[in-house]
């Protein structure tokens, strides 16, 4: 014991200091971002160092089901190895015992990464950029709603009670009366988040019902897309404790704002440290407008990445605080790439696109290897946009379908995230989208079961 637990971050050693460690969880995110592993002992984790898991875990759709993505040799669940980061190990402060949580990277038997596990996809992209000489740091900002308890999918969701006695009100961003609604659970995420060693950078009021936002510090993309995976359980068990859901569809109420997974980027140079979208005099540089170019010319074909799901779609609705286009602008929240108020030194790009029901690794994966793209193609952007970007026309899919078209077809895209990736990810998604149009809706039954 004494061996591993040395490697532990100071909040996991923190958290066990006079306690004895009961379990750990061995976990690792699948393609939709659900936590899959095992628990075991901790008496048993030290003496392990590495544990097995099918490779079908990445064949499974969202609801279960399996995508044909097997390759040659059929479906015969091929072991993966599965070694600890222990850098990622963090307490799971809800549980009832003393618990630890230790991301794992998955290999395959001659001891390479799997090219379709999500953070080995991310992995994989932020060494691209390293081999440029560059170092990607990015910041997401999570959104997310509180919800009445749903145990009805028939039923439409709705907002949880507040602390008043009544239902979550709309149209209070930014209202700090609205979030004291929320009090004991916003409480539990910050006692949670400490306990795991997560520094929030603040917890905001958003537009819709019930829609809170939690914005991260900037960092390391892998350490940042581990935090989200990480916050994601963390909220869902805030929010169980006090008889309400914590949900990341992109779109769970109707007429109210979606919830993003905004994603700010800046790139570091490697051996000055300096932020390559400034130049010497504090101007922006031609490394800044190609990144920008990179993600109007790439994120249209990585739209079924960033937003997976059929609900998805329903987030990009004009006026509703989501982007209907790519267009970019300094400090305008109507477009779909924005770039912030900032000082040259902190100077970013923030991609307003990827929903928050995306998997974090993977949002943030093709985020950064559309602005690769960019960086490599030395393209200009479209002049920027002045005004209101919703009272222009789309050029994002409108639809899972289409999405899925464009990113099928996207070779440059697919040579950057890995082709065994783009493979895998396109069979499981299309599989879960056929399944998805064998349902008849409601709307379908009120509106043409006896009027066509």
């Amino acid at each position: 014991m004494a061996d591993w637990t040395e490697h532990l971050p100071d909040a996991a050693k923190a958290y066990l200091e006079n306690r004895r460690l009961d379990e750990v969880e061995c976990i690792i995110s699948d393609l939709p971002g659900i936590a899959r592993g095992k628990a075991v002992p901790a008496s048993k984790f030290a003496r392990q160092d590495y544990f097995h898991l099918p490779d079908s875990i990445f064949y499974q759709t969202i609801t279960g089901d399996w995508g044909d993505a097997a390759g040659e040799e059929g479906f015969i669940e091929r072991d993966m190895i599965l070694r600890p980061d222990y850098s990622t190990a963090t307490a799971a402060p809800w549980t009832g015992d003393w618990t630890l949580q230790v991301i794992h990277d998955a290999y395959d038997r001659d001891g390479d990464p799997i090219p379709f596990s999500p953070r080995n996809v991310l992995k994989h992209v932020v060494s691209l950029y390293h081999a440029q000489g560059w170092k990607p740091v990015v910041a997401p900002e999570m959104e997310f709603y509180l919800v009445a308890r749903n145990l009805d999918p028939a039923k439409e969701i709705e907002p949880m009670m507040g602390r008043s006695g009544r239902p979550a009100a709309a149209r209070q961003a930014y209202s700090m009366t609205a979030v004291d609604e929320f009090g004991p659970v916003i409480d539990d995420i910050y006692d949670f988040a400490e306990a795991q060693g997560f520094e929030i950078d603040g917890i905001t009021q958003e537009g819709g019902a019930g829609q809170l936002e939690i914005n991260l510090r900037h960092g390391s993309p892998v350490k940042l897309a581990d935090e989200v995976f990480y916050f994601k359980r963390l909220i869902r068990e805030a929010a169980l404790r006090h008889n309400c859901f914590a949900t990341f569809m992109a779109k769970p109420i109707e007429d109210e704002p979606g919830s993003a997974m905004h994603i700010h980027h800046s790139i570091v140079d490697l051996k000055t440290g300096e932020n390559i979208f400034t130049g010497p005099a504090g101007g922006e540089t031609e490394a800044f407008y190609h990144f920008i170019a990179g993600l109007q010319n790439h994120m249209p074909s990585g739209l079924a990445v960033m937003a997976p799901y059929v609900n998805s779609y329903r987030r990009y609705v004009k006026d509703h605080a989501a982007p209907i286009n790519l267009e970019w602008g300094r400090d305008n929240r109507t477009t779909g790439i924005r770039v912030p108020l900032s000082g040259p030194s902190a100077r970013r790009i923030e991609n307003r696109l990827a929903g928050m029901d995306c998997n974090p690794y993977l949002g943030i994966a093709v985020s950064l290897a559309c602005g690769f793209l960019g960086l490599m193609e030395e393209k200009r952007p479209r002049k920027q946009f002045r005004g209101d970007a919703y009272e222009g026309d789309g050029d994002i899919p409108q639809v899972m379908g289409d999405a899925l078209d464009m990113f099928e077809e996207a070779k440059d895209l697919h040579d950057v995230l890995g082709p065994e990736f783009a493979r895998v990810y396109s069979i499981v998604k299309r599989a879960e989208y056929n399944e998805f149009l064998q349902v008849i809706s409601p709307w379908e039954r009120e509106h043409l079961l006896l009027n066509v």
